[in-house]
């Protein structure tokens, strides 16, 4: 059984190991202040053009999302996303846990835009309601989609215009920004949001997400917040280690490319079948619409989930390629469909 159920399920790229086997028995300072974490920082801060950003690596994404989110909204404010977005479907009410309600909007293929996020602002009119001020945007999206420089543009301009964070998830941000489609650099996003990470786990790390904080008013005491939720951890050292491996040199994109190369193989290979997808594909997340009895004879060689159903005899189903994927699997895979349409 080959894997296309998401981009996680291996462990971490051999170079990420080596580093952490080399300095295995070192004796590291705690809760992030180490060096391997400092130079890890320091690779990040020049990538995105900003030496006065605060890094911090945090354990998991759901984790990162409630960090931020909790930590700059007053108890009566809310976050608006888009209605597919991670905060809202997949993160099982972390954020109203933490005591702030995900006004959730309908997107284009899975990307908010600047008019859903007008219509919330209308809609939240008063004091009777709670007060929209944070945006939340994933790139690449939960739909495999990405937003390019004049969408996140229009978003930050708004946004800005109005008083609203800009907070963008970027678990699958190496996915978004090394897909063919792609005109947004990392400065560039610096630039344009108050607060993004970079996802380690979903590209090659066995943990980790570097949370960039780009706007000087939300540094303060941010350190105490981690700590607070659970998310400060001794072995700090363990996340630094990993970035600095994906960050000394090219690796962070050389296996994000990888993930989204695999995954054109297989686009090209659908379409050369005649199947139509439920989002235009883009990066290492890939949403055909296959009929249902295929899916009954793909589900014995591959492991995959189903996204929606489209018709009684009809699913979109979600593909997966990652840092790890084998030439092997997607040949399989190419060669499956080529057969089924003989």
């Amino acid at each position: 059984m080959y894997s296309f159920m998401n981009d996680y399920s291996e462990g971490a790229h051999p170079r990420i190991l080596q580093m952490m086997m080399q300095s295995n028995l070192e004796q590291n300072v705690g809760y992030g202040e180490d060096i391997h974490s400092q130079r890890a920082k320091e690779h990040i801060k020049k990538l995105i053009e900003r030496e006065n950003a605060d890094i911090h690596f945090i354990p998991g994404g759901t984790q990162t999302n409630l960090l931020v989110i909790s930590a700059f909204l007053r108890p009566h404010q809310c976050v608006i996303a888009a209605e597919t977005g991670h905060i809202n479907v997949h993160e099982t009410g972390a954020i109203e846990a933490t005591g702030h309600k995900v006004v959730a909007m309908p997107g284009v293929d899975g990307k908010l835009t600047p008019a859903a996020i007008q219509a919330a602002l209308k809609h939240h009119s008063d004091e009777h309601m709670v007060q929209p001020k944070m945006v939340c945007i994933s790139n690449s999206t939960e739909l495999g989609t990405i937003y390019t420089k004049a969408e996140l543009t229009a978003i930050s301009d708004l946004c800005r215009a109005q008083g609203l964070l800009l907070f963008l998830d970027g678990a699958r941000l190496g996915a978004a920004l090394t897909c063919k489609a792609n005109d947004l650099r990392l400065a560039e996003i610096a630039r344009l949001v108050d607060v993004f990470y970079i996802g380690g786990t979903k590209n090659g790390a066995l943990l980790g997400e570097a949370l960039v904080i780009c706007r000087e008013g939300l540094k303060t005491d941010f350190r105490f917040l981690i700590k607070q939720r659970g998310a400060l951890m001794a072995k700090g050292f363990v996340t630094g280690i990993q970035f600095e491996a994906l960050f000394q040199d090219n690796l962070f994109f050389e296996l994000a490319e990888h993930a989204n190369h695999m995954a054109e193989r297989v686009a090209l290979a659908l379409q050369d079948c005649g199947y139509a997808f439920y989002t235009p594909p883009c990066t290492n997340q890939l949403f055909p619409i296959l009929p249902n009895d295929l899916l009954e004879q793909l589900a014995k060689q591959f492991v995959f989930s189903v996204q929606a159903e489209v018709d009684a005899t009809h699913s979109a189903i979600r593909l997966v390629t990652s840092w790890a994927t084998t030439e092997e699997s997607v040949v399989a895979l190419i060669e499956f469909l080529q057969s089924y349409r003989a």
